[in-house]
Protein backbone atom coordinates (compact mmCIF):
# COMPACT_ATOMS: atom_id res chain seq x y z
CA UNK A 1 0.00 0.00 0.00
CA UNK A 2 1.24 3.59 -0.58
CA UNK A 3 0.99 4.40 3.29
CA UNK A 4 3.48 1.72 4.13
CA UNK A 5 6.04 3.13 1.58
CA UNK A 6 5.42 6.97 2.72
CA UNK A 7 8.86 8.06 4.91
CA UNK A 8 6.46 8.18 8.43
CA UNK A 9 9.92 8.95 10.33
CA UNK A 10 10.43 12.27 8.56
CA UNK A 11 7.60 13.24 8.41
CA UNK A 12 6.52 13.69 11.61
CA UNK A 13 9.78 14.69 12.08
CA UNK A 14 9.29 17.82 10.10
CA UNK A 15 5.99 18.39 11.58
CA UNK A 16 7.79 18.62 14.71
CA UNK A 17 10.37 20.33 14.01
CA UNK A 18 8.66 22.83 11.60
CA UNK A 19 6.21 23.76 14.51
CA UNK A 20 8.70 24.04 17.43
CA UNK A 21 11.18 25.95 14.67
CA UNK A 22 8.43 28.75 13.97
CA UNK A 23 6.97 29.21 17.67
CA UNK A 24 10.00 29.56 19.10
CA UNK A 25 11.18 32.34 16.32
CA UNK A 26 9.74 35.47 16.95
CA UNK A 27 11.20 36.63 13.96
CA UNK A 28 8.57 34.64 12.51
CA UNK A 29 5.40 36.17 13.38
CA UNK A 30 6.42 39.72 15.43
CA UNK A 31 6.93 41.55 12.02
CA UNK A 32 3.26 40.61 10.93
CA UNK A 33 1.97 41.15 14.02
CA UNK A 34 3.15 44.82 14.50
CA UNK A 35 3.29 46.11 11.42
CA UNK A 36 -0.08 44.92 10.82
CA UNK A 37 -1.69 46.68 14.25
CA UNK A 38 0.34 50.00 13.26
CA UNK A 39 -0.47 50.07 9.59
CA UNK A 40 -3.95 49.02 10.15
CA UNK A 41 -3.91 45.87 7.65
CA UNK A 42 -7.09 44.17 7.27
CA UNK A 43 -6.94 40.39 8.20
CA UNK A 44 -7.18 39.02 5.08
CA UNK A 45 -4.51 41.29 4.16
CA UNK A 46 -2.05 40.05 6.63
CA UNK A 47 -2.92 36.71 6.21
CA UNK A 48 -1.71 37.12 2.36
CA UNK A 49 1.24 38.84 3.41
CA UNK A 50 2.46 36.33 6.35
CA UNK A 51 1.78 33.55 3.67
CA UNK A 52 3.47 34.92 0.94
CA UNK A 53 6.84 35.61 3.04
CA UNK A 54 6.84 32.04 4.74
CA UNK A 55 6.43 30.75 1.15
CA UNK A 56 9.50 32.51 0.20
CA UNK A 57 11.03 31.78 3.48
CA UNK A 58 10.73 27.91 3.01
CA UNK A 59 10.97 27.94 -0.76
CA UNK A 60 14.34 29.90 -0.60
CA UNK A 61 15.95 26.94 1.47
CA UNK A 62 14.04 24.39 -0.71
CA UNK A 63 15.77 25.58 -3.72
CA UNK A 64 19.21 25.85 -2.07
CA UNK A 65 19.06 22.40 -1.13
CA UNK A 66 18.04 21.07 -4.17
CA UNK A 67 20.56 22.84 -5.75
CA UNK A 68 23.08 21.75 -2.94
CA UNK A 69 22.56 18.04 -3.85
CA UNK A 70 22.43 18.22 -7.48
CA UNK A 71 26.18 19.93 -7.74
CA UNK A 72 27.28 17.54 -4.83
CA UNK A 73 27.50 19.51 -1.81
CA UNK A 74 27.57 17.84 1.60
CA UNK A 75 25.16 18.65 3.96
CA UNK A 76 27.73 20.41 6.49
CA UNK A 77 28.32 22.59 3.75
CA UNK A 78 24.36 23.58 2.87
CA UNK A 79 23.87 24.37 6.71
CA UNK A 80 27.41 26.06 6.49
CA UNK A 81 25.81 28.20 3.85
CA UNK A 82 22.05 28.24 5.46
CA UNK A 83 23.84 29.78 8.43
CA UNK A 84 25.17 32.80 6.80
CA UNK A 85 22.31 33.97 5.02
CA UNK A 86 20.65 34.02 8.60
CA UNK A 87 23.01 36.17 9.92
CA UNK A 88 22.56 38.21 6.76
CA UNK A 89 18.53 38.14 7.05
CA UNK A 90 18.57 38.51 10.56
CA UNK A 91 20.90 42.61 10.34
CA UNK A 92 18.81 43.05 7.47
CA UNK A 93 15.60 42.99 10.07
CA UNK A 94 17.42 44.79 12.63
CA UNK A 95 18.35 47.51 9.75
CA UNK A 96 14.55 47.40 8.72
CA UNK A 97 13.38 47.52 12.29
CA UNK A 98 15.58 50.55 13.24
CA UNK A 99 14.61 52.34 10.01
CA UNK A 100 11.27 52.05 10.42
CA UNK A 101 11.25 53.14 14.43
CA UNK A 102 12.84 55.92 13.29
CA UNK A 103 10.53 56.91 10.53
CA UNK A 104 7.97 56.29 13.20
CA UNK A 105 9.33 58.74 15.57
CA UNK A 106 9.09 61.77 12.58
CA UNK A 107 5.96 60.35 11.81
CA UNK A 108 4.97 61.06 15.58
CA UNK A 109 6.08 64.28 15.74
CA UNK A 110 3.97 65.14 12.82
CA UNK A 111 1.09 63.87 14.49
CA UNK A 112 1.84 66.41 17.71
CA UNK A 113 1.83 69.05 15.40
CA UNK A 114 -1.55 68.82 14.58
CA UNK A 115 -1.13 66.36 11.58
CA UNK A 116 -3.49 63.53 12.05
CA UNK A 117 -3.07 60.07 10.49
CA UNK A 118 -5.46 57.94 8.81
CA UNK A 119 -4.60 54.12 9.03
CA UNK A 120 -6.00 52.54 5.73
CA UNK A 121 -5.61 49.25 4.50
CA UNK A 122 -2.50 49.04 2.82
CA UNK A 123 -0.96 52.19 3.65
CA UNK A 124 -0.97 55.00 6.18
CA UNK A 125 -2.41 59.06 4.92
CA UNK A 126 -1.75 61.67 7.01
CA UNK A 127 -3.72 64.28 6.85
CA UNK A 128 -2.98 68.08 7.50
CA UNK A 129 -5.86 70.58 8.68
CA UNK A 130 -5.37 73.75 8.63
CA UNK A 131 -7.18 77.00 8.42
CA UNK A 132 -9.13 75.60 5.07
CA UNK A 133 -11.06 72.79 6.87
CA UNK A 134 -11.12 70.87 3.51
CA UNK A 135 -7.48 71.06 2.49
CA UNK A 136 -5.68 67.48 2.81
CA UNK A 137 -2.03 67.28 2.80
CA UNK A 138 -1.21 63.75 2.06
CA UNK A 139 1.72 61.50 2.78
CA UNK A 140 1.77 57.68 1.73
CA UNK A 141 3.74 55.98 3.52
CA UNK A 142 5.02 52.74 1.02
CA UNK A 143 3.03 49.53 1.34
CA UNK A 144 4.53 48.40 -1.25
CA UNK A 145 7.84 48.84 -0.11
CA UNK A 146 7.34 47.63 3.23
CA UNK A 147 5.89 44.22 2.13
CA UNK A 148 8.91 43.78 -0.53
CA UNK A 149 11.34 44.66 2.21
CA UNK A 150 9.97 41.72 4.20
CA UNK A 151 9.25 39.32 1.92
CA UNK A 152 13.23 40.12 0.78
CA UNK A 153 14.24 39.36 4.15
CA UNK A 154 12.22 36.26 4.70
CA UNK A 155 13.44 35.17 1.52
CA UNK A 156 17.39 35.67 2.72
CA UNK A 157 16.17 34.26 6.43
CA UNK A 158 16.58 30.36 6.15
CA UNK A 159 14.81 27.39 7.48
CA UNK A 160 18.04 25.36 8.88
CA UNK A 161 16.46 22.86 10.23
CA UNK A 162 14.70 22.02 6.79
CA UNK A 163 17.98 20.91 5.16
CA UNK A 164 18.94 18.02 7.03
CA UNK A 165 15.67 16.82 6.86
CA UNK A 166 15.03 17.07 2.80
CA UNK A 167 18.71 16.48 2.44
CA UNK A 168 18.59 13.26 3.25
CA UNK A 169 16.21 11.63 1.20
CA UNK A 170 17.80 13.80 -1.64
CA UNK A 171 20.95 12.75 -1.36
CA UNK A 172 19.86 8.96 -1.87
CA UNK A 173 18.16 9.76 -4.84
CA UNK A 174 14.46 9.75 -3.52
CA UNK A 175 13.05 13.22 -4.96
CA UNK A 176 9.63 12.16 -4.23
CA UNK A 177 10.25 11.50 -0.46
CA UNK A 178 12.44 14.63 0.35
CA UNK A 179 9.36 16.69 -1.69
CA UNK A 180 7.20 15.20 0.32
CA UNK A 181 9.33 16.52 3.48
CA UNK A 182 9.59 19.80 2.31
CA UNK A 183 6.03 19.96 2.17
CA UNK A 184 4.86 18.89 5.09
CA UNK A 185 7.93 21.60 6.23
CA UNK A 186 6.54 23.86 4.61
CA UNK A 187 2.88 23.43 5.44
CA UNK A 188 3.39 23.52 9.05
CA UNK A 189 5.62 26.47 9.27
CA UNK A 190 3.31 28.40 7.39
CA UNK A 191 0.19 27.36 9.31
CA UNK A 192 2.26 28.30 12.68
CA UNK A 193 3.52 31.79 11.48
CA UNK A 194 -0.39 32.79 10.25
CA UNK A 195 -2.12 31.91 13.51
CA UNK A 196 0.36 32.74 15.79
CA UNK A 197 -0.21 36.19 13.85
CA UNK A 198 -3.85 36.55 13.88
CA UNK A 199 -3.59 35.67 17.83
CA UNK A 200 -1.18 38.33 18.54
CA UNK A 201 -2.71 40.76 16.17
CA UNK A 202 -5.88 40.38 18.35
CA UNK A 203 -3.97 40.49 21.69
CA UNK A 204 -2.35 43.56 20.83
CA UNK A 205 -5.65 45.30 19.46
CA UNK A 206 -6.95 44.63 23.07
CA UNK A 207 -3.85 46.98 24.29
CA UNK A 208 -6.05 50.75 23.12
CA UNK A 209 -3.96 53.37 25.25
CA UNK A 210 -4.55 56.58 22.67
CA UNK A 211 -1.81 58.69 24.32
CA UNK A 212 0.46 56.26 22.88
CA UNK A 213 -1.35 55.57 19.40
CA UNK A 214 0.95 57.80 17.60
CA UNK A 215 3.74 55.55 18.97
CA UNK A 216 2.89 52.70 17.13
CA UNK A 217 4.95 52.58 14.20
CA UNK A 218 7.94 53.20 16.52
CA UNK A 219 6.69 50.39 18.96
CA UNK A 220 6.56 47.95 15.52
CA UNK A 221 10.02 49.01 14.76
CA UNK A 222 11.63 48.65 18.03
CA UNK A 223 10.53 44.90 17.94
CA UNK A 224 11.17 44.35 14.51
CA UNK A 225 14.40 45.03 15.46
CA UNK A 226 13.93 43.52 18.51
CA UNK A 227 12.97 39.98 16.81
CA UNK A 228 16.53 40.34 14.83
CA UNK A 229 18.37 40.66 17.64
CA UNK A 230 17.22 37.99 19.26
CA UNK A 231 17.84 35.65 16.34
CA UNK A 232 21.72 36.86 16.17
CA UNK A 233 22.19 36.92 20.03
CA UNK A 234 19.82 34.49 20.88
CA UNK A 235 19.99 31.97 18.24
CA UNK A 236 15.78 32.10 18.13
Amino acid sequence: MLWAHLPWTLLIAAIGIGATHTLLGPDHYLPFIMLARARGWSRSRTVVITAVCGVGHVGSSVLLGTLGIAFGFAIGHLRMAESGRGDVAAWAMVAFGAAYALWGVRHAMRTRKGLEPHSHDGGVHIHSHGVRPHHHDHVEIGANTTFWTLFIIFVLGPCEPLIPLFALPASRGQWGAAALTAVVFGVVTLVCMVAVTLAGLEGVKLVRVRALERWAHVAAGSIIAAAGLSVIYLGL
